[in-house]
């Protein structure tokens, strides 16, 4: 019986040894939703190359649904979990803590959570992602030249304040903006339009026809940026009198490029994110990594060089 027992305890000791590390992944958004897919598309070549056992689960895009999804599969201890900070450090802070003392790496993407990080990092916390803040500041610049902006002009950004960490994007640009002159229009993404983009028409539509001197509206999400070519077409909108300045790649939003009706795109390079943060989680795991912070973002997307990443867009890339 005692030579039973032996034997079932190595074999589970072997099989533990053998199994494939289990990530939970979030990829933010909707099934189907663009952004969500491409960083989902690199977590999972990852884990390919990796031989992880990822569970990718989706949040709405909202940070109270991303919080209690954290709850609930942390609780079933898997060896790491990819986050994305939109709820902000005091919300998921003590969440975390608490999963790295029970055993669970944890790393964030797309948007940083750095107090977390501080506490975090020795175990394997690192961010992938751009600054938001930084991007905001180089969007709004970059627009300003690209659109030949002046004093004065009216301008509009759609975005996300309301969120601590996530909202330094719109609030950096709408610095830089005022601080040129321009007049500055700020709408909130209501939590309907953020989880369903396509909801977003209506008040576009409305905005416009209060505001016909509009010179550019800024986007400040990836999955309504995708949506505005059918918008503005959808609206009627003169894709010659409105500018289109946005965020992250898909296959709509090339097409939009290419059709004239997007403009210029700020681009953070999910599908990186989504790769190199099991691959965070794997290397901490196995071999005690610390967390590493990787800015993703800084590059620019106009129909000047859309033809060199075309390719990789359609493929889920980019």
């Amino acid at each position: 019986m005692k030579i039973k027992s032996l034997v079932l305890a190595a074999a589970l000791a072997i099989s533990g040894l053998n199994a494939k590390f289990s990530v939970y992944f979030d990829a933010g958004g909707s099934a189907g939703d663009n952004f969500g897919t491409v960083i989902s598309n690199g977590a999972k070549a990852a884990a390919k190359d990796l031989g992880v056992d990822l569970k990718v689960y989706y949040s709405d895009w909202d940070p109270n649904k991303m919080v209690e999804n954290f709850k609930t599969y942390s609780a079933t201890m898997p060896d790491g979990m990819v986050i994305m900070g939109h709820p902000g450090d005091d919300l998921y802070k003590p969440l975390v803590d608490k999963a790295v003392k029970n055993g669970i790496v944890v790393t964030s993407i797309d948007t940083p959570l750095k107090k977390t990080q501080e506490n975090n990092a020795v175990s394997g916390f690192g961010y992938a992602g751009s600054d938001n803040y930084s991007a905001g500041l180089s969007m709004a610049n970059e627009a300003i030249r690209f659109f030949d902006l002046k004093k004065g002009d009216k301008v509009m950004i759609w975005g996300l304040l309301s969120q601590p960490t996530r909202g330094l994007r719109a609030k950096a640009m709408i610095e830089v903006l005022e601080n040129a002159g321009m007049k500055v229009d700020y709408i909130e993404i209501s939590p309907e339009i953020n989880k369903d983009p396509t909801l977003g028409q209506s008040v576009f539509g409305a905005y416009v026809a209060k505001n016909p001197d509009l010179k550019v509206a800024f986007i400040d999400h990836g999955s309504l940026t995708a949506t505005m070519a059918q918008i503005m077409k959808n609206l009627n909108i003169d894709k010659d009198k409105i500018g289109i300045a946005g965020f992250s790649l898909s296959p709509a939003t090339l097409a939009g490029i290419k059709s004239g009706y997007v403009d210029i795109i700020g681009d953070a390079q999910p599908y990186f994110q989504g790769y190199f943060s099991v691959l965070q989680i794997y290397m901490s795991k196995k071999y005690g990594f610390s967390g590493f912070s990787i800015d993703t973002g800084g590059g620019f997307v106009t129909k000047n060089n859309i033809s060199l990443i075309e390719p990789l867009i359609k493929n889920g890339i980019r």
